[in-house]
């Protein structure tokens, strides 16, 4: 059998984007925006509708609650392909929605709903084994889930590599002051890492890209792509000395929402076309790019 299909797991939720949202409002009482739309989100939706209109078989393991956003949801997989693959327990919990306040500059801030189901993944919402012809595995955000810590996802992976499945994992920025040892009982499984700068270095406990870099492949972690923004992306390979940077494709920014995720879909997607690693960096650095020119995660694919 031929294993493509690409398995995202994470959070699948709805965005209100509003651009431009200065701080004015909290002063003013009112901000005329020019844009307040509602979007798709989260971080393994991102990835998994990147990859779906880049022609592959995906399959999105997410909560998602049985209101009207978790309907969108599922429609919006049908529409495009995406096998989504739901948590046990979802009748009661409500969908996630996210309030995405763009500033002028692409840089953005976060409302969440800290009842919404954008945190509530659980290991027994996680299905395993996972299908037969899944190649590649993405665990699209660490320390996004409160009940999936090191040793859950070390479940997770250690199951997927018993399938002969590549891992991979996404990153976001640590909740509880973790550090490198709270991961390392499931970052011996992962083949690949894609922490941004800020991530890497607060976990690691240092200021320098390449020295985070290292530490976690020293932690188990086979390859480390660091997403470092306009300058492109660090990798440090497994079993290389030293790594190199491959400089970011020019673009004008207009919303960083889910740029690192396109990244990470691009990366995923050059590691199912069996790439060598610089290419996979640069198709994935020019999916970031193509993302900031957009408000919303995922408009330039669209």
């Amino acid at each position: 059998m031929r294993k493509n299909r690409i398995f995202i797991i994470g959070a699948a939720i709805l965005d209100v984007l509003v651009t431009p949202a200065e701080p004015e409002v909290f002063e003013n009482g009112s901000y005329p925006a020019e844009e307040i739309r509602i979007a798709f989100g989260g971080d393994a939706q991102n990835e998994a509708f990147v990859l779906a209109r880049l022609g592959k078989a995906v399959s999105l393991n997410a909560v998602v609650g049985k209101d009207a956003q978790g309907k969108m949801i599922r429609q919006r997989c049908r529409e495009n392909n995406i096998e989504l693959v739901e948590g046990q327990n979802n009748s009661d919990i409500q969908t996630g929605v996210n309030v995405v306040l763009v500033r002028q500059n692409g840089e953005r801030n976060f409302l969440t709903n800290r009842n919404g189901s954008l945190r509530k993944l659980k290991l027994s919402d996680v299905q395993m084994p996972f299908p037969e012809d899944t190649g590649i595995l993405c665990f699209a955000s660490i320390f996004v889930f409160p009940h999936l810590t090191g040793k859950e996802m070390a479940v997770i992976f250690e199951q997927a590599k018993a399938q002969g499945i590549t891992v991979c994992a996404d990153m976001t920025k640590r909740k509880q002051q973790e550090t490198i040892a709270d991961l390392e009982e499931a970052l011996v499984y992962v083949d690949y890492l894609f922490p941004n700068e800020e991530e890497a270095c607060l976990i690691s406990g240092v200021d320098s890209t390449e020295q985070a870099a290292y530490l976690l492949r020293r932690a188990g972690a086979k390859n480390v792509i660091i997403k470092c923004g306009k300058r492109g992306c660090y990798v440090l390979a497994q079993n290389a000395d030293d790594g190199y940077y491959v400089p970011a494709q020019e673009a004008v920014c207009v919303d960083t929402t889910g740029a690192g995720d396109s990244f990470a879909a691009g990366f995923l997607y050059g590691l199912s076309e069996g790439w060598e690693m610089r290419k996979c960096a640069e198709f994935a650095n020019s999916c970031g790019a193509k993302a900031v020119g957009y408000v919303g995660a995922t408009t330039w694919c669209e």
